[in-house]
């Protein structure tokens, strides 16, 4: 009888430890879940702040370096006849559309760097049939339009779309020198207008 008293302590035994151990293992389990839920909420929350910081970064860039409500007016500023003062224009490439699949004729895609030293001046110039993009990499820079009765301030990270109606002058006003990357497409290779 005693090996069976014992065999039956042994596998009571063995029941009391499978429970203690699913009781553990599920308190882990539980602990573990809990752990994955909080690290899941920390990474949800840092991905939502990081939205709204780039949302935010973005509707300021949209907004930023237009001209103000209600200035826009067409031939509002006249042109000014400035010679340019500390601007270097350094073509860093080009290509000739007309030998494109595009095939556009007597248009020329150009990508350039122009450097603006403080006091510097873009002098005045149309975009009426070169159309641009300029990418203000460094520096702050100040653009009189035509078609805006204020200054635009111009800040590093904007884009500003130059398209026909667009003509305009830019100075750096400030003490930092201003790099800003332009593409445009011009169908006269001898207009050195920046």
């Amino acid at each position: 009888m005693r090996g069976f008293l014992d065999s039956d302590v042994v596998a009571g035994q063995i029941i009391q430890g499978q429970a203690t151990l699913k009781a553990k293992t599920k308190t882990e389990e539980h602990n573990m879940s809990t752990s994955n839920v909080a690290l899941r909420t920390i990474w949800q929350g840092l991905a939502l702040a990081g939205l709204i910081a780039g949302s935010l970064a973005t509707a300021s860039t949209a907004i930023a370096g237009e001209c103000p409500a209600g200035k826009m007016q067409p031939n509002v500023r006249p042109m000014v006849d400035y010679k340019p003062v500390g601007v270097t224009d350094v073509t860093l490439g080009a290509i000739n559309l007309e030998k494109q699949p595009a095939n556009i004729r007597d248009r020329e895609l150009r990508f350039r760097k122009l450097t603006i030293q403080p006091g510097g001046i873009v002098p005045w110039h149309s975009h009426d049939d070169r159309p641009a993009l300029i990418y203000v990499q460094q520096g702050e820079i100040v653009e009189y339009a035509s078609n805006c009765a204020d200054p635009i301030l111009h800040k590093a990270g904007e884009i500003r779309p130059e398209v026909a109606g667009t003509s305009h002058w830019w100075k750096n006003l400030g003490k930092e020198t201003v790099i800003l990357y332009v593409g445009d497409v011009r169908k006269d290779p001898h207009d050195h207008n920046m």
